[in-house]
């Protein structure tokens, strides 16, 4: 399990915002695992919803049936990755598949889908899966650094143009728009991420509802400003609202103590 012991702390708030009448986030922890996620549906007819609790379900069940040693998985093993990134990654694909086919199967699901980012907590080693523009920040000593890069046209943009000014950015039309998200297609590629984790570090799960209204630095001075985790997500929820709350927000704070 990574060696060392860690001791972890959490919380974790999600609301419907100041805009929309009812809330497509979803926030899951699976504490056998030291699992944590955040998912950010879309789609129709409060299909958005079903989508990101369907992707927490997919993934806590298939953590439980891998337990077993001689459980068979749906996909390939890929020896690139260590266990635990396969594990994570296999469970985040199986949960597309399942979304994938659910919307097929149901004409009022169709077209829906979800964002999830994910960490796995492992002694001293974190491994943070994403699908989307829902986010993990690592806050050390005050510092934020983003942990994620967002699957979105506006960051397809910036990479095509790194001399973009603020002002472009601001005014990118298609801000809001995902490039990847689970149950747009049957199958998905995931983004993995290993970091080691020291003692103090707090990691930020949140959706776009959240980063899109505060900046990196106005969440790292909320995530560091209270030893309370609780006051921390409903300083954060609570920020984002008065800048706007034009989304859901969902916030999660995992602190690691080795």
């Amino acid at each position: 399990m990574g060696g060392t012991a860690v001791r972890i702390r959490y919380a974790a708030k999600t609301d419907v915002g100041m805009k929309r009448s009812h809330n497509e986030d979803y926030f899951a922890l699976f504490e056998d695992e030291q699992l944590f996620l955040v998912a950010d549906g879309m789609g129709g007819h409060a299909s958005g919803e079903v989508a990101s609790k369907l992707a927490a379900d997919v993934i806590r069940e298939f953590y439980r049936h891998s337990q077993d040693a001689d459980a068979t998985w749906p996909y390939r093993y890929d020896h690139s990755l260590s266990y635990p990134e396969n594990r994570l990654v296999a469970a985040v694909r199986l949960a597309n598949a399942r979304i994938f086919q659910a919307a097929r199967k149901e004409a009022k699901l169709a077209g829906m889908g979800t964002t999830v980012v994910a960490l796995l907590v492992q002694g001293t080693t974190g491994y943070i899966a994403h699908v989307g523009d829902s986010r993990c920040y690592r806050v050390r000593d005050g510092k934020i650094e983003p942990l994620t890069r967002d699957h979105s046209l506006l960051e397809d943009y910036r990479d095509a143009r790194p001399d973009m000014t603020e002002e472009e950015e601001r005014n990118f039309p298609h801000k809001n728009v995902i490039t990847r998200a689970l149950g747009m297609r049957d199958n998905v590629q995931v983004d993995i991420k290993k970091v080691d984790i020291e003692s103090g570090d707090r990691f930020l799960l949140c959706s776009d509802g959240l980063s899109g209204m505060l900046s990196d630095d106005e969440m790292a001075e909320i995530v560091t400003s209270h030893e309370n985790l609780e006051q921390v997500v409903n300083e954060l929820v609570d920020k984002a609202n008065e800048a706007g709350g034009t989304d859901n927000i969902t916030a999660m704070v995992v602190e690691c103590i080795v």
